[in-house]
């Protein structure tokens, strides 16, 4: 698998445009001629797929994780894309993201996957078997089409030169902030580590129980690599190996310890006795107690709605921070946020690769599905959206800034379950014993040193 290359924004015309412009190949422009071309055959390849049903009934199984608003969306484009095919009924399967790869790496490996599967980029290594698990989406492209994505996009979604996903989107992490809780505390939203740091001292002069940010394990393994990427200059994992020095990893460890000390964000203990399955779900964030997040683009939203249905604190103003500067980079990087798959076992691969194309391709599925799942990676897609003036402006805004300012590569194996699982994952245990003291920053980034090497070499 090929490391995630960086694709920027390309300069278009109105906010919209340039930040639905990123998964976008650099080649494709927005004229009137090309996008009229990319509407016609997009439309050529709805055609094709309208007459492909034989009209014998036909059951798929459709998985996938999010928040709220994404299933309520995604099951209004089944009902339309079922509409459409009467012969075809869709059974969806979703839920959070917690515990949600380890149950369909088992569904996926022991052959009883979904027949549409929504999954993390990484998946396609770690679960494909060599490109065994999943079907081979080239074949189903006169009912999927596949012209209306990158090359380079696409050439990130295949094992053994076959074609294992299409993608989505493209994502990236970025601060959001409760900005009632900053005015409250009366001190402005961060912008570099001065600014951060002296948000900790006054919240917790305000009430020791507010804290200007709060992070989870996976949370701050990536907070840890955007502050030594905006450090050193340098990308996390170069040629399959790390490439800091165990003296670099052990800096990033005493800036998370730091960030505990200055009370910018809660020991692990306290995130944890709070007894919420995700931060979006905790009482202290939907209540204004922790103020910030580190999160990707496309996932933010969930954040919004759970702090604006506060009914302990109504009225609460979430917002867009700016990327808070941690040295002369720009720390970060981007990822395919997520893909479809079609499992290999499907005995329905065909009208699988219909859905997809309902969801990605055509105009009724994605003016229903819109941004629940970022910014389309589909040209087709994107213009839907963009004609129709569609698509959540949070995700807009932010995905905007995510592709103007990320820089850095993600390697493949960076959200390896081995490495992200929840709690047995290296990530959950070296941070979890970091901030219980049980490790101090130097064996914490000798025994993350460790494990990474073990996945690398895997």
């Amino acid at each position: 698998m090929r490391k995630i290359k960086q694709w920027t924004a390309m300069g278009l015309a109105t906010v919209m445009a340039m930040s639905l412009s990123a998964c976008g190949s650099s080649k494709s422009s927005t004229t009137d001629s090309s996008s009229a071309a990319e509407t016609t055959k997009a439309a050529e390849a709805t055609s094709a797929a309208s007459g492909t049903t034989s009209g014998e009934p036909v059951e798929l199984k459709f998985s996938w994780w999010g928040g709220d608003s994404r299933h309520a969306a995604t099951e209004e484009a089944i009902k339309a894309f079922e509409a459409k095919y009467p012969n075809i009924k869709v059974t969806p399967e979703y839920g959070a993201w917690t515990g949600w790869e380890e149950k369909q790496s088992l569904n996926i490996l022991g052959g009883n996957a979904s027949d549409v599967m929504q999954i993390n980029w990484n998946w396609i290594e770690s679960y494909s078997q060599g490109g065994k698990s999943f079907a081979n989406l080239e074949d189903y492209s006169d009912v999927l089409d596949l012209t209306q994505f990158s090359p380079e996009s696409l050439d990130l979604c295949k094992v053994d030169n076959k074609l294992m996903a299409v993608p989505i989107s493209l994502t990236g992490r970025l601060f959001y902030w409760n900005k009632t809780a900053f005015d409250e505390v009366g001190v402005p939203i961060p912008t570099d580590l001065d600014s951060l740091y002296a948000a900790g001292e006054a919240f917790k002069a305000k009430d020791p129980d507010m804290y200007p940010l709060a992070l989870g394990q996976y949370d701050r393994m990536i907070l840890m690599v955007y502050y030594l990427e905006s450090k050193y200059g340098k990308n996390w994992v170069e040629g399959g190996q790390i490439n800091y020095t165990e003296e670099e990893v052990k800096d990033g460890m005493d800036f998370i310890n730091e960030l505990e000390a200055k009370h910018v964000i809660p020991k692990q203990a306290t995130i944890d006795g709070d007894m919420a399955d995700s931060l979006d779900k905790n009482a202290k964030w939907i209540d204004g107690k922790y103020a910030g997040i580190f999160e990707w683009d496309s996932s933010a939203s969930k954040f919004k709605k759970a702090l604006e249905g506060s009914v302990n604190k109504p009225g609460q103003e979430f917002v867009v921070g700016d990327f808070v500067k941690m040295g002369d980079n720009d720390g970060g990087f981007t990822k395919i946020s997520m893909a479809f798959a079609v499992s290999a076992n499907s005995q329905h691969p065909k009208e699988a690769a219909m859905l997809i194309n309902f969801l990605l391709n055509e105009e009724e599925g994605v003016k229903i599905c819109s941004t629940e799942r970022g910014i389309p990676c589909s040209k087709a897609g994107l213009k839907i959206l963009e004609d129709n003036k569609l698509g959540d402006a949070l995700t807009i805004e932010a995905n905007t800034k995510v592709m103007n300012y990320s820089k850095f590569t993600l390697d493949s194996k960076f959200e390896h379950n081995d490495l992200k699982a929840n709690p047995d994952g290296v990530y959950y245990k070296v941070f979890g014993k970091l901030s219980s003291g049980e490790l101090d920053s130097q064996a914490a980034a000798k025994e993350l040193i460790k494990g990474i090497t073990d996945t690398l070499e895997s």
